[in-house]
């Protein structure tokens, strides 16, 4: 049982990981070149600059996970929150990848052992899943930050990447009441592509 467990947990945390992918992918392919670096506000940070911290902390994070502390001597965080007037849409959405691919690389060989291990970020101990969800529940917020600005530049351009308003019973009825494997990945496309075809019915 515990063994099902943990291989469970692993299995629905790599799903989680590429469900945000895809959702912060499908939010960042609707803005415009323009909107990129823009920011709202003075305290508010643009879309690229938020990529480009989440790419250097998974980076930091993701590397020998097992084997180093996750805050690596070579990080400069604050530097993540800058961008050279010379960075394009292209370098950043490069380093973006490449932050995601270390992340995965790190996950994808996880076995329902290794969730008894150890591993250090900032010096303080850390049980893998303690890891595991520190770095989930911190995207999963940034994630929502590219999500808003996407939406809030395209306004009414916006194709919906959740259930549209006032269409739940209807997502369901598309759902169907077959039993079937939660999946994060699965739930998230589910929602886009109902989200889609609703908005060119509406059109």
């Amino acid at each position: 049982m515990a063994d099902t467990v943990r291989t469970d947990y692993l299995k629905d945390a790599l799903s989680s990981f590429r469900a945000y992918k895809k959702l912060a992918d499908k939010g960042i392919a609707q803005l415009k070149d323009d909107e990129f670096f823009v920011k709202i506000d003075e305290e508010a940070n643009s879309v690229g600059v938020i990529m480009k911290h989440l790419a250097g902390n998974m980076i930091s994070r993701w590397t020998d996970f097992l084997t180093s502390d996750g805050e690596k001597p070579n990080r400069n965080r604050d530097s993540e929150f800058v961008l050279d007037p010379q960075t394009s849409k292209e370098d950043v959405i490069a380093y973006w990848e490449k932050g995601w691919q270390c992340l995965f690389a790190a996950l994808d060989p996880l076995r329902p052992e290794d969730l008894e291990r150890t591993v250090l970020i900032r010096g303080e101990n850390h049980a893998v899943v303690q890891a595991i969800n520190r770095q989930l529940m911190h995207y999963a917020y940034h994630i929502g930050q590219i999500v808003f600005l996407a939406k809030h530049f395209r306004s009414a351009e916006w194709n919906s990447l959740s259930i549209p308003k006032n269409r739940s019973a209807e997502f369901n009825a598309y759902l169907g009441q077959a039993p079937r494997e939660a999946d994060r990945e699965r739930q998230f496309e589910a929602a886009a592509e109902f989200g889609k075809a609703q908005k060119a019915k509406d059109k």
